[in-house]
């Protein structure tokens, strides 16, 4: 049956499912749902009715992308038994202690394995550590199912790159890496995802290689944006602004334009976690993505005490001082607040005994207060000794200097510009960022 699996799915003599609805799985079971029978599967019934009801839980796809996509939405796995090909896209995050947390994902092949026939076919997109696939999923599979891997079943891996927030670049556009568990599986699997993915796919030798080239995307990442923190740190001391020491350096062809920042999110900032786990299983320590997530975690600590040292130097006593948090989410003109790094900075002015407030145009009060037990305000209340823009939402760029300057307490208030968007565009506040 195995060979004959691209030509049902496409017959419509068989179903697709999607496994977990977040930022990833939906609209990759959407643009199947377009070719082909799609059932997207979420185990959180109240996101099945709001999708029921073409509406994006993650606040990313507006009502017209359901339009004409053959599509059933359950949190009911008596639904999966009329698929046979398996979609697994949940997140993979990181616990307290920065080390990988399976249960979601695990959680999702026992789900899998309750209902996989003889002939089907299994695909993970989530971000794992290479060998995470075939050491961890497979045996639930088999546990569950009573079925054997390669003679009952195929699985292979093919790495998610949604970018939330971007339009740009989306599941039809970016070139898709694709492995099989064998030749077959391989050819399979590709011929399926080039029905949704017109820039085409890379068929990665094995499941491995697949799953090390997604989690060194994030992770070269992660060390080029910990460099640009470090100089940042280093420029600071030197007294010279490192936006204009990159916009002069990147006049040069080969010049990497990375800049600095928070680094947070479900990818950049847990990724390289999943890795150096995995090497240090393997007996090796690694030095450098350690030190790069050493310097990125600790930034949200960095920008508060600079905005500390600001108040301070105007002889305000700390303790009374109250500053506005512009921005929460972990990332520009999205609503996503899970691993946002701007709570480092919350946390870290609180624990100075100051006054914060956070606003921010595309987050939940009520999601923030369930993470991170902080409330957001719905608008600026009174005046501020510093205003810190964190995140830079497109209903920011528009503010002017007076803008700032009517919530600051003084002429020459305390304006922290976290990601340098407002540079040469401040004269007359007290300017400073990374």
């Amino acid at each position: 049956m195995s060979n004959l699996i691209y030509s049902q799915l496409v017959n419509k003599e068989t179903k697709l499912a999607v496994i977990g609805l977040g930022y990833v799985g939906l609209p990759i079971a959407l643009e199947f749902a377009k070719k082909i029978k799609v059932v997207g599967f979420d185990i959180n019934q109240a996101r099945v009715d709001l999708m029921r009801n073409k509406k994006d839980p993650s606040n990313e796809l507006d009502s017209s992308a359901f339009e004409n996509s053959d599509i059933e939405f359950t949190a009911n796995i008596e639904d999966l038994n009329s698929c046979t090909f398996f979609v697994v896209a949940v997140p993979t995050p990181i616990d307290d202690a920065n080390l990988p947390d399976l249960k979601p994902l695990l959680g999702a092949s026992s789900t899998v394995g309750k209902v996989l026939k003889k002939g089907d076919y299994v695909v993970f997109e989530s971000t794992v550590y290479p060998g995470c696939t075939e050491e961890d999923c497979i045996p639930v599979l088999e546990q569950l199912s009573g079925l054997k891997f390669k003679e009952d079943f195929k699985v292979g891996y093919s790495p998610e790159r949604i970018n939330p927030g971007d339009k740009e670049h989306t599941l039809q556009n970016v070139i898709k890496v694709v492995s099989g568990c064998c030749d077959e599986s391989l050819d399979q699997i590709a011929k399926t995802y080039e029905l949704v993915v017109g820039a085409g796919v890379h068929r990665a030798t094995t499941i491995k290689v697949a799953e090390a080239a997604k989690i060194i995307e994030n992770t070269q990442r992660d060390v080029n944006i910990a460099l640009m923190n470090e100089l940042s740190i280093i420029f600071n001391k030197l007294k010279i602004n490192t936006f204009d020491v990159l916009e002069a350096a990147g006049t040069k062809w080969n010049f990497l334009k990375f800049q600095p920042g928070l680094v947070g999110g479900h990818c950049i900032g847990v990724d390289p976690y999943y890795l150096t786990h995995k090497a240090q299983q393997a007996g090796y320590h690694s030095k450098v993505i350690t030190s790069g997530r050493f310097v990125n975690d600790s930034m949200g600590g960095y920008i508060a005490k600079q905005t500390v040292k600001k108040i301070i130097a105007q002889n305000k006593i700390i303790q009374e001082s109250r500053v506005l948090v512009m921005g929460a989410t972990f990332k520009e003109d999205v609503s996503d607040i899970r691993n946002s790094r701007v709570i480092d900075i919350v946390n870290e002015l609180k624990s100075y005994q100051v006054t914060v407030e956070m606003i921010d145009p595309h987050a939940s009060s009520e999601e923030m207060e369930h993470e991170y037990g902080v409330s957001l305000i719905k608008k600026p209340e009174g005046k501020y000794d510093a205003i810190i823009v964190a995140v830079n939402h497109k209903e920011y760029k528009s503010f002017t200097e007076n803008d700032f300057k009517s919530l600051l307490k003084d002429e020459k208030g305390v304006f922290i510009d976290v990601k340098g968007i407002f540079r040469n565009k401040m004269h007359e506040l007290e300017y400073w960022s990374l």
